[in-house]
């Protein structure tokens, strides 16, 4: 292990990572962020063989940079550790590319053994996050869950982008000049769009950016 990436906003919770991450991967060197973007700016300026994340950030959702990472850097290997234990949190960060997640109410100590079972292909999660996944599972046919659950298909960058400012409530031709592109190909993402998340309006595309953690309604 090398040097290992650190995102989460609390100082104390950070600070305890950073000195005892140590204890577990004795020759990795540990940097923290507090931000979104003082994670992108590490990024930027080293290789990371570990990233841990926590999802809600002062300037945006760990999901998101956790969707850049496994874009950007396939090699790093991301784990989630958040608050968060519902399904919509613990199966968005495994579409996005998490192959861990851990729980910040389970003790720190415990936290840190499971992250040692990395180097012996284990993945790192939670009690609580592995029950839900194998409940998931349990229930019946994957495709069948996903439809029931309504986790939509993953789109793509670009579709993303298109949906989130289509939430936004901009029309096609605005979406052309903010992102350079023509107004038939504005008109193919979002028929695309559309029929990976079965909608057919715009109200829907607002319901569905929202629970992709595209737009918030709290900030936007």
């Amino acid at each position: 292990m090398d040097n290992i990436l650190v995102v989460e906003d609390h100082d104390d919770t950070r600070i305890w990572w950073e000195n005892h991450l140590g204890d577990v991967f004795p020759k990795a060197s540990v940097f923290g962020a507090a931000t979104l973007e003082e994670a992108r700016i590490l990024l930027c300026d080293g290789r990371f063989t570990l990233a841990i994340l926590d999802i809600n950030l002062p300037d945006g959702s760990g999901i998101n940079l956790l969707k850049e990472i496994t874009l950007n850097h396939p090699e790093m290997y991301s784990v989630i550790c958040s608050i968060y234990d519902d399904d919509r949190h613990i199966f968005s960060s495994l579409r996005a590319g998490a192959k861990g997640y851990l729980l910040k109410d389970q003790p720190r100590k415990k936290q840190l053994v499971q992250l040692r079972e990395i180097v012996h292909g284990q993945p790192p999660l939670s009690p609580g996050v592995a029950r839900r996944i194998l409940g998931y599972f349990s229930e019946g046919d994957m495709a069948q869950q996903h439809e029931a659950r309504n986790y939509p298909p993953r789109l793509s960058h670009r579709e993303e982008e298109v949906l989130t400012l289509i939430a936004k409530g901009y029309s096609r031709p605005e979406v052309t000049k903010l992102l350079g592109i023509t107004l038939n190909t504005v008109s193919g993402y979002t028929k695309t769009i559309y029929q990976k998340l079965n909608i057919s309006n715009r109200a829907e595309a607002v319901v569905e950016a929202v629970k992709l953690g595209l737009i918030d309604f709290d900030v936007e």
